[in-house]
């Protein structure tokens, strides 16, 4: 257990060296290699020791036969048939051998066969193992032929035949050693049994070349030995031009050899190929049928003429045959809807022409009982194997499922889901369509009919949403019912709807289809089992204004319609000439506030807020004023309602704010009694709904350095009540920073008491009707004192708007109401002459003397 537990010992330094010097020699190579380079290295040593010792007119000879045998190292002659090659320079190894002794051959071999291995292999196993495996060989080899030679004697004319054929054997030996030596280390580095055979297999020509090498340097040296060293330098160009035919001739049997190789490969590959080509032209022809037969999908093979030549199974079942027989030599054009049936024939002539590859259309296909069935064809050229004649391939699929489905997501789209009436995309496509037909054929003149129902926020909110949509269902029947087949009628969202009306340009006519329109809406509908009554306000306006755009003519519509519901609703108002003025004129006015907005030319006046008990100035309210260069005053009931439809209030609204609080804070700093000044400013719903309605507010207080504590941002109860909820954050926010909330004109709307306990609100501005109203022992007084009380009651300041009389001043003074203004107290001031209102008061104070109402000391009263 112990044993199982201890780590693995770490390798040695040696075996970390072996891994990286011989990663792929095991141990038996490893000590094979080591033990062969050690026996080798030292045949060279005794080799080197041996020459040192010859005499010095030898070396000469000795260092020009090794420097030749190394030369012819680097032009190897490869021998054909075989991986083996043959270097002239055995020659002058074996003629070393022959006239100086193993040593000098030893040393000449090993040069000759690392430069071989320098040549051809990179890695440093070889380079040692080449040179010294071959030391070692030619030592063997070197001293076989001096032991044999000393045996046989060696002098006589019959003995130079005994060198020659020792000379061959000998070099065949020391072939066979190396090679053996060498392939030896492949074996043990492979774990593989060594076969002879195997390395041996070039034996005739490796032999004969080095046999032949050994035949040449024994008669060089028989012949030195009898003429002297001066045979050999004359010898030696007959040597090289033989070796040169020799190294001619085995690279052109070489290149011989390459050539019928390469034929034969050839050859073999071509036969490989058609035989390929055949089996695969049978496996496709096979797998064709049997795809054909079987496959899932519609297929039919049609001639160029359209007659169709078989059919598959699938396409039987697809068009409602028993067999597919029964479709054979039936014209393809027969299965299709005749409609379609030109399509089908112009897409065939097309691919029949070679104009296209291949063709996709989608047709109404006919099935054996003749109904209808919608199918995806997708046609090519098609040539079979065993026909010379091409035919045409044609794929049905049934997307009927498909088509149905496209064709409800399709109404969806286009159709409004509670009414099933053209939604108002798709009413939008088809006036503009409508459009376009007029502009070409003015005779196609037609009318658009604008409805808005008048009581049906009503019955949402009486009977609930799903009694407004029985609602709406029933009524869009009722128009459907009383227009014409060809007029189109639409919900464009909520209670609106719209109606085309073709081929009508005549006024009363659309007036009297309106009012019998008007007369069936009138009649009750049972909704949830309650009898409803409604009416609807309509608007028409007629295609021969000129109309280039449905959304123009829609605008325009919308308008007349809601020019019928300010003149009393449930009646029907055309789009006239003086209409049209009026929408030009109030497009005309928005581009003239809008250059007005940007360029900061809104005026602002500043109506003062007093503090009724003792009628000092608590601060102003900041109201914007418009005179337009060419009509004049603009009042803010005209141009405020502009500006929101137009995308202008945010602007206008920090404008306002901006220069507002810059004024009072300039005012603020006239004296330090008026360091108390308050600014009111009025905020729309389009402020409230902002996004960044704090960072506004923010900006303009840090820019302008006025504090927040004395700002008040004024919201209707209508808007505070509807806005609210999404608004919530950025109000709380605005509280943290210091700014007060007051909701203007309180009374007229429908707050609850939980949301003024609740809201972050900080004054009621009692609406100016009521105000108006008081009299003593009135309702309105009773509301205005029911205001005041509640006020009281929430801890909530309270101010009166519209004050104009002496009298209302006194009740709202017994009432206890805190604050107030309106044109008894001051008419709105420009900021001149607020400043000289202010600079009066300062002036008054200091002299110890304060206005008030009672006194008639008001330094500026306009009525």
């Amino acid at each position: 257990m112990e044993a199982q537990n201890n780590p693995p010992a770490k390798p040695g330094i040696l075996q970390r060296l072996h891994a990286v010097l011989m990663p792929d020699y095991n141990r038996t190579a490893t000590v094979y290699w080591w033990l062969m380079v050690a026996l080798g290295g030292a045949c060279l040593v005794y080799a080197g020791w041996e020459v040192h010792a010859l005499p010095l007119s030898v070396l000469p000879q000795l260092l020009a036969g090794t420097a030749l045998a190394v030369l012819a190292g680097f032009f190897p002659v490869r021998i054909p048939g075989s991986k083996n090659s043959f270097v002239a320079g055995e020659v002058f190894i074996f003629l070393l051998l022959l006239m100086h002794g193993t040593s000098a051959a030893t040393l000449a071999a090993a040069g000759e066969a690392f430069i071989g291995s320098y040549r051809s292999s990179k890695r440093w196993t070889s380079r040692i193992a080449s040179p010294t495996f071959s030391a070692l060989a030619m030592s063997l080899a070197g001293h076989l032929m001096e032991a044999t030679l000393g045996v046989v004697g060696s002098g006589g004319t019959a003995e130079a035949g005994v060198v020659l054929l020792v000379a061959s054997a000998v070099a065949v030996a020391y072939w066979l050693l190396n090679t053996v030596f060498i392939s030896l280390v492949i074996t043990f580095k492979r774990n593989e049994r060594f076969r002879v055979q195997d390395h041996l297999s070039s034996f005739g020509s490796v032999g004969i070349a080095y046999g032949g090498s050994a035949l040449i340097a024994a008669l060089l040296s028989l012949t030195v030995q009898q003429s002297g060293m001066g045979v050999l330098l004359g010898a030696l160009p007959v040597v090289a031009m033989l070796l040169t035919t020799i190294h001619y001739f085995m690279r052109q049997q070489e290149a011989q050899e390459t050539v019928r190789r390469s034929r034969m490969e050839a050859a073999e590959r071509e036969a490989q190929q058609a035989a390929r080509h055949v089996a695969a032209l049978s496996d496709s022809e096979r797998r064709f049928h049997n795809a054909f037969t079987h496959a899932s999908i519609g297929m039919a093979l049609v001639s160029f003429e359209g007659r169709i030549l078989q059919a598959n199974t699938a396409l039987a079942g697809i068009l409602g045959y028993e067999r597919p027989d029964g479709l054979a030599q039936q014209p393809f054009s027969t299965l299709v809807a005749e409609d379609d049936r030109a399509s089908l024939q112009a897409s065939f002539e097309q691919i029949a022409s070679r104009a296209v590859d291949k063709a996709s259309l989608e047709v109404r296909c006919l099935d054996s009982s003749h109904a209808p069935l919608w199918a995806s064809l997708n046609c090519a050229v098609f040539n079979e194997p065993d026909s010379e004649t091409p035919c045409l391939i044609v794929q049905v699929q049934d997307i009927s499922a498909r088509r149905h489905a496209e064709a409800q997501l399709n109404h969806i789209a286009f159709h409004d889901g509670l009414t099933g009436l053209p939604n108002r995309g798709r009413f939008y496509t088809i006036l503009s369509h409508a459009l376009h037909t007029t502009k070409e054929d003015p005779e196609q003149h037609f009318a658009l009919m604008f409805l808005d129902f008048d009581r049906f926020k009503l019955i949402n909110d009486s009977m609930g949403h799903s009694a407004g949509d029985e609602f709406l269902i029933q009524v869009s029947r009722r128009i459907q019912d009383h227009m014409r087949p060809s007029d189109v009628v639409a919900r464009l969202g909520g209670d609106e709807f719209a109606v085309l009306m073709h081929r009508m340009d005549d006024a009363k006519a659309a007036t009297h289809l309106a009012e019998r329109l008007q007369q069936v809406l009138r009649q009750p509908l049972l909704i949830s089992g309650v009898a409803v009554t409604t009416s609807a306000s309509m608007g028409v306006t007629f295609s021969s204004l000129g109309y280039t755009a449905p959304e123009e003519m829609l605008r325009d519509a919308d308008t007349a319609m809601y020019r019928a519901k300010a003149n009393g609703k449930a009646r029907c108002a055309l789009f006239d000439a003086a209409l049209h003025t009026e929408v030009s004129n109030r497009l005309q006015l928005e581009n003239d506030l809008r250059e007005v907005i940007a360029k900061g030319e809104l005026e602002i006046v500043y109506q003062p807020l007093f503090h009724i008990r003792d009628g000092h100035v608590r601060g102003f309210e900041a109201l914007s004023r418009w005179t337009h260069p060419v009509r004049g005053p603009i009042p803010p009931s005209t141009f405020i309602p502009i500006a929101e439809e137009a995308g202008l209030i945010v602007e206008l609204s920090d404008l306002m704010l901006v220069r507002a609080c810059a004024q009072l804070r300039q005012w603020q700093e006239l004296d330090p009694s008026l360091h108390h000044l308050k600014l009111q400013v009025n905020m729309s719903a389009t402020d409230l709904a902002h996004s960044e309605l704090f960072e506004r507010v923010a900006r303009a207080l840090r820019a302008t350095h006025f504090s927040p504590h004395l700002l008040t941002l004024e919201l209707t109860e209508s808007i505070l009540m509807t806005g609210v909820e999404a608004a919530l954050p950025a109000i709380e926010a605005l509280r943290r920073l210091g700014v007060a909330l007051a909701i203007d004109d309180f009374g007229t709307g429908y707050s609850s008491l939980s949301y003024l306990s609740t809201l972050p609100i900080d004054s009621l501005k009692i609406d100016r009707s009521f105000v108006h109203g008081m009299r003593m022992g009135s309702k309105d007084a009773e509301i205005v004192r029911a205001i005041v009380s509640l006020g009281a009651t929430l801890g909530k300041s309270v101010v009166a708007e519209g004050i104009e009389t002496v009298s209302q001043l006194g009740q709202l003074r017994d009432l206890g109401c805190e604050q107030g203004q309106g044109f008894h107290l001051s008419h709105p001031l420009k900021a001149s002459e607020a400043q000289a209102l202010l600079e009066a008061i300062v002036a008054e104070r200091r002299h110890q003397h304060h206005p008030s109402f009672d006194t008639g000391m008001m330094p500026l009263t306009h009525h």
